[in-house]
């Protein structure tokens, strides 16, 4: 580690600035390819998806979910006594979870030999980046041939709507309360406002949801974004689609928010409300300007290949626009840091091959084009879906409600896309990725062998269905 002393001038081959998902597996690739490699962070190794989003949520989910079984225990045989619902200990869990896996990054960047700065960088021109630590001593003046930002992304906050961490939560302050409120709205429901709801819901908190769009996960296919509502409203949450927030009122303990829909206005009050509207891209500070560097709309503009338009300069990630997900920028930075050192065989980012996740119960997963942006796109598809209602493992689970469904280009059997909503999906839209990425056909998926029981022969049955050939439905 790099600590406060008389400023220096280091240089290396690589500097990546930020140490998430995309800067730390950047970090590590760079290093197997022999390159000199330094990482400033500013926080903690891991970034937001390993410390305050991803994986800490994870773990919250988890303890939701075995709430859910013990509710529901007498299903499977079992008489359990009403239990309580220790809510700091499910905080303290998932922190030390986010601690225990930040320290294993840590451990990573030793093993590799990649020296890590605890500081702020900041741009004093092209390749060269000074950082400070958190308390402003300089820690030096570091120079690269290449740099890499991998800074992230913060929650976008809209006038009126500003979090304030005690009443107005951001993701942070939901992941760490002092005590479970009793009624909490969450406005937005991507990914994130979603999966807390879900937490907060299953723990017995009174959830009301609020979504602009006339539909939640407006990102997904619609029969999924249908499917969700039903089941989530059947868990007993209330949700407002087609709905305006226009005014958000703080009292001592709990907020007012004032919703227009449908022509009609509404008050609703709670202990707390989230704010869960999309992110923005951490520039700010970076000293940008002293480069030719572009930031557009929040996030820096990049070509094919994550390059800047300052030559030398490179950004992956969050910091560089959606989709906002920690596969995507590992994913990234890897290709980045090849293509840089000149392998063969460096192909530039699919999007439509990356894989989306939602952990809310039930889970949610997709890959490729929704069955809408299929036919916007021109193609002239077959559609496959399939119900887990006639999985037999779905049903011994107890967990029989969910489908898949699969998009195929009628012309050529390619898979355009795969949607998934029920038990486990978010294990089992890889075989899709797969699929996706080595261009499969439906020849190729029909011929395949799935196992008896599981949950991922539904894929296979989907895949039948879209041609007429389904066999358990």
């Amino acid at each position: 580690m790099v600590t406060a002393s008389a400023p220096v001038s280091l240089s290396s081959d690589v500097l990546i600035i930020g140490g998430g998902p995309g800067g730390y597996v950047t970090a590590i690739r760079a290093s197997q390819l022999g390159f000199k490699v330094r990482l400033v962070e500013r926080e903690n190794l891991g970034g937001i998806c390993l410390n305050w989003g991803c994986i800490p949520t994870k773990a919250l989910l988890r303890s939701a979910e075995v709430a859910r079984m013990l509710a529901n225990a007498t299903e499977f045989g079992f008489t359990v006594p009403k239990f309580t619902t220790h809510f700091p200990k499910i905080i303290a869990r998932s922190r030390s979870v986010a601690a225990q896996l930040s320290a294993g990054v840590k451990h990573l960047m030793k093993k590799n030999k990649i020296e890590v700065i605890e500081g702020q960088a900041r741009f004093e021109g092209p390749g060269k980046v000074t950082v400070r630590s958190a308390k402003g001593a300089d820690l030096g003046t570091f120079t690269a041939k290449h740099i890499i930002l991998a800074t992230g992304a913060h929650p976008r906050a809209l006038p009126g709507l500003e979090p304030d961490g005690k009443l107005v939560w951001t993701h942070r302050e939901a992941m760490t309360p002092t005590q479970q409120p009793a009624s909490l709205i969450v406005i937005g429901s991507g990914a994130i406002g979603i999966e807390f709801a879900n937490f907060y819901a299953a723990l017995g908190t009174k959830v009301t949801v609020v979504e602009v769009m006339d539909r939640i996960l407006p990102v997904e296919d619609e029969e999924i974004s249908a499917f969700a509502r039903k089941a989530f409203e059947k868990q007993g949450m209330t949700i407002l689609t087609s709905a305006k927030v226009t005014a958000l009122d703080k009292g001592k303990d709990n907020v007012t928010v004032t919703v227009e829909q449908n022509g009609a206005t509404q008050r609703l009050k709670a202990d707390r409300a989230i704010v869960a509207i999309g992110i923005v891209g951490n520039t700010e500070g970076l000293g940008l300007e002293t480069t030719k560097v572009r930031v557009d709309r929040g996030h820096i503009v990049i070509n094919e290949w994550c390059a800047t338009d300052e030559p030398g300069i490179y950004a992956i990630g969050d910091v560089a626009g959606p989709p906002w997900l920690a596969h995507k920028a590992s994913h990234e930075g890897v290709m980045c840091i090849e293509r840089i050192a000149g392998l063969p065989n460096v192909h530039p980012l699919n999007v439509t091959n990356i894989p989306g996740c939602t952990y809310c119960s039930p889970q949610i997963a997709s890959v490729g084009l929704t069955e809408a942006k299929a036919k916007a796109a021109g193609y002239d598809i077959r559609v496959g879906r399939f119900p887990f209602i006639g999985n037999g493992k779905a049903i011994a689970m107890g967990e029989p409600e969910g489908f898949v469904k699969t998009i195929f280009d009628a012309k050529t059997g390619a898979l355009l896309g795969a949607h998934m909503i029920g038990s486990e999906v978010t294990e089992m839209i890889q075989g899709y990725t797969i699929a996706r990425t080595m261009e499969t056909t439906e020849t190729e998926l029909m011929h395949t062998i799935f196992p008896h029981p599981t949950i991922s022969e539904a894929i296979h049955e989907a895949v039948l269905d879209a041609y007429g050939r389904v066999v358990h439905m």
